[in-house]
């Protein structure tokens, strides 16, 4: 029953697909639970109305995996490279471009087979969405009209829900990496990693909805109050990402020694890597938050 899940998963993301490696997505367990904790971590000092909106923000965290339909063609191709990016294949200097269109053409310079599915805009996307949410509260500043001060606060939890998403998806480090579902075929595997098709929504959903609670994932996270990244997002996201990707190989070395099997006893290692990685997106996540209001404070340059 669990190969059919995972069989059904992999058709409906794209997963398993020779020739897209558009890679599956976090389970919306997991997704919520990274968004759960970032919420209990916001400072009084942020709004009222963004902290009394944990539940909307939790469930947006899964949105723009609810946007892919491949019957919907114009909306699914739009944004399905947003949700990765392969650092194997990122040139020397590309992250420095300044915008995803400098980055694509930075991509194309080097040859890459198809740029965009090939790079992935993952890091570009989350600054993007980061940069809507500054602007969309140094509008709630200066608004004074309640009516219209409500309609920007909507805009604001709609698109703070979406950032949480994509900074989510950049916290499983099969998003950052050409080995996204199974260790690539084409690549050297001198330590004998798996490169079954089923790995990545075995991972983050199977795995994580049977074996990983949110008592798990609060417990790993909790640097206190979130860090200012304000004036820095990019930098820090760069970083994140950066970090992110330097678990790939004990990710592989996990499954290969230990296995994340959900119908298998619990583990105490796989268990702890798992929610290790939903606490590192929700520690960004809750740092992005914090700073875009802090920064939407500042003039903009």
């Amino acid at each position: 029953m669990l190969q059919i899940w995972i069989t059904i998963t992999a058709l409906l993301t794209g997963g398993g697909a020779a020739d897209d490696p558009t890679p599956p997505r976090w389970g919306s367990v997991g997704h919520e639970m990274a968004a759960r904790t970032a919420t209990t971590a916001l400072p009084s000092a942020m709004p009222a109305f963004f902290r009394g909106a944990a539940d909307q923000l939790v469930y947006l965290d899964s949105e723009p995996d609810r946007w892919r339909n491949f019957e919907l063609r114009e909306m699914d191709q739009a944004w399905s490279y947003d949700h990765y990016v392969d650092l194997e294949n990122v040139p020397d200097g590309a992250l420095d471009t300044p915008d995803r269109f400098e980055f694509l053409k930075a991509l194309y310079d080097a040859g890459l087979e198809k740029p965009e599915r090939d790079g992935g805009f993952l890091p570009y996307r989350i600054i993007e969405v980061y940069q809507r949410v500054v602007t969309e509260w140094r509008m709630w500043r200066s608004e004074d009209d309640t009516q219209k001060k409500q309609w920007i606060e909507a805009r604001i939890l709609n698109d703070a829900g979406i950032l949480g998403h994509y900074v989510t998806d950049a916290s499983q480090p099969h998003h950052t990496t050409i080995h996204f579902n199974g260790w690539s075929a084409g690549a050297p595997n001198p330590e004998g990693f798996s490169n079954n098709r089923s790995f990545h929504s075995r991972f983050e959903s199977a795995f994580v909805e049977a074996h990983v609670t949110q008592a798990d994932v609060d417990g790993q996270a909790g640097r206190g109050s979130p860090a200012s990244v304000a004036g820095a997002a990019r930098a820090a996201v760069w970083a994140y990402i950066e970090e992110s990707h330097s678990h790939v190989v004990q990710l592989y070395r996990l499954d290969r020694d230990i296995g994340f099997d959900p119908s298998a006893p619990l583990k105490a290692e796989t268990r702890d890597f798992a929610a290790s990685r939903l606490a590192a997106g929700a520690d960004m996540l809750a740092d992005l938050w914090w700073s875009a209001w802090l920064e939407s404070g500042d003039e903009p340059s």
